[in-house]
């Protein structure tokens, strides 16, 4: 396998949470906090360090806002992060098909 083509593949996606939450944000216009929460099994801690490092990125977009007293994060992807995912699903299945070729 060549070392370029797993070079290619972004840093900053390549974290299991990370590609989690940017996968789910693929599918929807936008998801709250408890969503991504639940949806990428993680505890608040570590699915709010990893939303951190996807805004500083500017892969995604955070808001948060009130709905009555309780505060919401609402977190979408942004135009960037969504070429990014797409280059990185795009490089992984470059690997993928070279390492086919070597079956």
């Amino acid at each position: 396998m060549s070392e370029e083509r797993i070079m290619d593949l972004d840093p900053v996606i390549h974290t299991p949470i990370r590609l989690a939450v940017l996968s789910v944000l693929a599918a929807v216009q936008s998801a709250d906090f408890a969503y991504l929460k639940e949806s990428v099994k993680a505890t608040d801690g570590n699915l709010s360090t990893h939303l951190s490092k996807l805004e500083a990125a500017g892969y995604i977009r955070i808001e948060k806002t009130f709905q009555g007293k309780k505060p919401k994060t609402l977190c979408s992807m942004t135009e960037q992060g969504r070429t990014r995912f797409i280059q990185y699903i795009d490089n992984l299945q470059k690997i993928v098909d070279q390492q086919k070729g070597n079956l």
